[in-house]
């Protein structure tokens, strides 16, 4: 019995982090993917104390090049990959109108959250298909949903997870085998980027989560939740 294997991008904090301490407190080998050596291997290193199998890879998740090198580098060292969270993104354009905004913030917000993703997954994929086995899940946002583009503000990281959101479904169509692959609103965390007055807990954001990382064939694929229960699109 192979011990399984996660990968959680931008791991390296915030909700990222204590995804890669429970995974590994639940007894996965499990891959830190960051873009800053420095701050994953801090991170590692203090997982490690607690022995915890932790590891640190560099990938940038906006550099396909990157993100090809990695799966590469995964597929040598472990053979496998049955858990792969999409945690790394962005939040540039605060409260800002999406015309008045610079466009370069529309762009950076869609190749990070939109974009890495999707390279992330096809580069990731193989190595799932091939076992045909693998839990995908995207970390998306209740900014991402049809509603909330009735309100103004925010634009660029509203749209970056609606699209997020469509991947997220479209994949669960096309991909085949036992690979289920959902997306997860957290929730208003505080983290760095949800800031010190958000109401939850990087641990209880984690919680929220990791449930559809172990779900069984039945479990559900395509879908979107919050808490554990399905949400709207």
């Amino acid at each position: 019995m192979h011990t399984k294997v996660a990968l959680v991008t931008g791991g390296n904090r915030g909700i990222g982090y204590e995804l890669v301490k429970q995974l590994a407190l639940n007894g996965f080998k499990v891959i830190l993917a960051g873009r800053d050596p420095q701050k994953g291997y801090e991170a590692v290193q203090k997982l490690k104390e607690s022995a915890l199998d932790v590891s640190f890879l560099l990938m940038d998740v906006d550099r396909e090049e990157s993100i090809r090198q990695t799966a590469a580098t995964v597929d040598e060292h472990y053979g496998r990959l049955d858990v792969l969270i999409n945690n790394a993104g962005v939040y540039l354009d605060e409260h800002e109108q999406l015309f008045s905004m610079d466009p370069a913030i529309l762009k950076q917000t869609m190749a990070t959250n939109f974009f890495g993703v999707y390279d992330v997954i096809r580069y990731f994929i193989p190595l799932m298909t091939r076992q045909g086995y693998g839990r995908i899940i995207n970390i998306s946002s209740e900014y991402g949903t049809l509603s909330e583009m009735s309100y103004p503000g925010s634009g660029a990281y509203k749209l970056s997870k609606l699209a997020l959101n469509g991947l997220t479904r479209l994949a669960a169509a096309e991909i085949k085998g036992d690979i289920k692959i959902n997306t997860v609103d957290p929730g208003w965390v505080s983290t760095e980027m949800g800031g010190p007055s958000a109401p939850r807990t990087p641990k209880e954001a984690a919680e929220s989560i990791l449930w559809l990382a172990t779900i069984g064939p039945d479990g559900p694929n395509g879908e979107f939740f919050r808490d554990g229960k399905r949400i709207d699109w």
